[in-house]
């Protein structure tokens, strides 16, 4: 059964993850741990929990319990003092406080949810994600980092304010997996806080699996605005510490009306410039999910409204570990 570690988080890591879950592999999910906006963030604040967004997304995401276990732990509060909560987020936050360690934390939420797989933290200490731009300013936050959308300046340097050891078994997952995945997701708010935990990229330098990096179907504004394929291919790749030897990245249309929710929002679709300039093998196809997206109400981040399609994608992934 072949190994595969997912690196990231949020919706990135919940589509990889809820494709891969149907085929027979062996999934490890490594996972960010510095998000701080949302219902996350106020859970963090006013709690003094570790973050539990990206946690629970994921837990869902490998979950083979009934579906109403899964709806209620990606159920959101429309009203009320819990309104924008999320029940997941609630419920582990909850688990924090009354288990001896946060390895029982999870083993609760596993056999709660039946998971397939296993869900790790990257790290489970605290620390503040932080950039530097081009232009010398400096961002220090998540939450801030990620709704700071009217910076044209691209990133110069992300670290993490203070340094923070990596959890144990992230290193062990890395180094014995055949299959790597890192991404899709916010390059700097959901992927790149995972490989700045002391110990990761070194495990990621030094590991004989073979690295897979998912192309973002789409820019983001304050993080990657304007980047092309080949400027998000060499920023990975200098904080894992080696090119990737597979990128999957998307081909094909997109429909017009999102290209234009996007344009709104200063985003556009990631263009394929390499023209040979990458060693490693691209694997080009349909990738994304032409379902459509719904944003609950009560959620007061504003979301994308594109996504990969968890089938077409575990597909790709497959035809690369086979």
């Amino acid at each position: 059964m072949k190994k595969i570690a997912v690196i990231g988080g949020g919706t990135g890591s919940f589509v990889v993850l809820s494709g891969l879950k149907t085929h027979d592999v062996d999934l490890t999910s490594i996972v960010t741990m510095m998000d701080s906006g949302g219902s996350t963030g106020r859970l963090r604040d006013q709690l003094g929990v570790l973050p539990p967004g990206d946690l629970r997304q994921c837990l869902v995401a490998l979950s083979d319990a009934p579906d109403l276990w899964r709806k209620l732990f990606l159920y959101r509060f429309t009203n009320g003092d819990l309104e924008g909560h999320n029940f997941g987020n609630i419920f582990i936050s909850a688990l924090e406080k009354v288990c001896p360690d946060y390895d029982t934390v999870l083993e609760t939420a596993n056999y709660v949810l039946k998971t397939k797989g296993r869900v790790l933290p990257v790290t489970y200490e605290k620390a503040t994600l932080c950039v530097e731009y081009e232009n010398g300013k400096v961002v220090k936050g998540e939450s801030n980092i990620d709704e700071n959308k009217t910076e044209h300046a691209h990133i110069k340097n992300a670290y993490l304010e203070p340094k923070i050891k990596t959890n144990k078994h992230v290193i062990e997952y890395i180094t014995n997996a055949d299959l790597v995945v890192i991404g899709p997701g916010d390059l700097y708010t959901s992927i790149i806080p995972v490989l700045l935990v002391d110990g990761v990229k070194e495990a990621l330098k030094n590991t004989q699996a073979q690295i897979v990096y998912i192309m973002n179907l789409m820019t983001k504004s304050g993080q990657t605005s304007s980047y092309t394929a080949k400027q998000f291919l060499a920023d990975i790749s200098r904080y894992i510490g080696r090119e990737p030897e597979y990128l999957i990245m998307h081909s094909g249309s997109i429909p017009k009306f999102i290209l234009d929710w996007y344009n709104k929002h200063n985003e556009i679709a990631v263009k394929n410039d390499l023209n040979g300039s990458y060693t490693g093998v691209v694997v080009e196809r349909d990738l994304i999910d032409r379902s459509g997206f719904n944003q609950s109400e009560a959620d007061k981040v504003t979301r994308s409204i594109l996504r990969h399609d968890a089938g077409k994608l575990s597909k790709a992934i497959m035809s690369i570990a086979k």
